[in-house]
């Protein structure tokens, strides 16, 4: 019996304590009670300043390979142009290049935030902005003339801005080149 007794005593005693450090964390709360991540101090102040000039050192270097793209586009547009003009029949080097273009473009595209054409916004664009070629002579000189486009908006950018004008002559290119892709 003193034994029972001596048990209910130990338990109550348990339940009291138990009872007072659960009301003491309601008036006291500490850090634990928020958990480990809540006692991390924010990053020092060098240490943000050093991210933020990565990052505009890592953006900078980006627009400056985006506009190196841009160049090897018109370069390879232009070489299309010409070879075109002088045999009128794509060699197996121009297919070649065109395929270079249309990954140079296409990763243009991806990098202005842009991505395909579907037809969906079309009603802020005017329908003589995109050609339409009706012969593989006029694609190729369309071609040259819209990379040219693509480059000049690409200059125009900075790597602070988005170009709306430079997606849509990169969709103008690409639709040029499947274009020509599938007229062999």
């Amino acid at each position: 019996m003193i034994c029972r007794l001596l048990k209910i005593t130990v338990f109550a005693l348990l339940l009291v304590a138990a009872n007072d450090v659960y009301a003491q964390s309601d008036i006291f709360p500490d850090d634990n009670a928020r958990g480990p991540r809540s006692r991390r101090t924010d990053a020092p102040k060098g240490f943000k300043e050093m991210l933020a000039k990565q990052k505009a050192e890592r953006d900078k270097k980006d627009h400056e390979q985006m506009l190196a793209r841009g160049d090897e586009a018109l370069r390879l547009a232009n070489q299309l142009e010409a070879s075109f003009s002088s045999g009128k029949t794509l060699s197996v080097e121009d297919k070649a290049r065109l395929a270079s273009l249309e990954e140079v473009v296409e990763k243009i595209r991806k990098e202005l935030g842009g991505d395909d054409d579907g037809g969906e916004d079309r009603h802020f664009m005017k329908d003589e902005d995109e050609p339409k070629p009706s012969n593989a002579e006029e694609a190729f000189k369309y071609l040259q003339s819209t990379t040219v486009k693509l480059v000049d908006e690409l200059k125009k950018t900075t790597r602070f801005t988005i170009s709306a004008l430079a997606i849509q002559s990169s969709n103008n290119v690409l639709k040029l080149v499947k274009f020509l892709r599938l007229r062999k």
